[in-house]
């Protein structure tokens, strides 16, 4: 794989994405992360540069329930029902959406590139179940540049998630 990419060093040896690369290797996934040549920033984004389906990415969305910072996992094609998501966590409370501060903190990796593990702490992580329809998903990787592929089931794995039909709105 080329390590340039527009004249820079390739995203692939950004130490947020070799952490989140060393942990799907610990995982013993056999995952590996994949430099796009455009921003995978938003879900949009990626599922342009991959050429995958908006739905085959998995958005890695951090919220704050009673204080503590939870993950969901959702569909590029959804949208996340925070009424529901603090059932599907066996949590009550408000489910307000994390500042980018708290998302920094929680999960070490920076909006736009929020990896669905390798986090300095585990996280309560709710999996939106819609992502079971396609073979391939695509996470983040801990930069705007970078995608890993996965399977939903693998993905309910790395990240110890609880799989939910509850938590995504079309």
């Amino acid at each position: 794989m080329n390590n340039q990419l527009g004249g820079t060093p390739s995203p692939l040896a950004n130490a947020s994405v070799q952490r989140l690369q060393a942990a799907l290797l610990a995982a013993g996934s056999m995952a590996r992360v994949m430099a796009l040549s455009e921003t995978a920033r938003t879900a949009q984004d990626a599922a342009d540069s991959i050429g995958c389906a908006l739905g085959a990415i998995v958005k890695s969305l951090v919220f704050r329930i009673d204080g503590v910072a939870v993950l969901a996992l959702i569909a590029g094609d959804r949208r996340c029902d925070t009424k529901a998501l603090p059932g599907a966590l066996n949590m009550t409370g408000a489910c307000k959406r994390a500042d980018a501060d708290l998302v920094r903190q929680a999960t070490g990796f920076a909006i736009g590139g929020v990896a669905p593990l390798a986090h300095p702490q585990p996280l309560s992580t709710a999996v939106d179940i819609s992502l079971d329809r396609f073979d391939v998903v695509y996470a983040a990787a801990g930069h705007p540049y970078c995608v890993f592929p996965t399977t939903f089931d693998e993905l309910l794995r790395l990240t110890n998630g609880i799989g939910s039909g509850q938590i995504a709105l079309t």
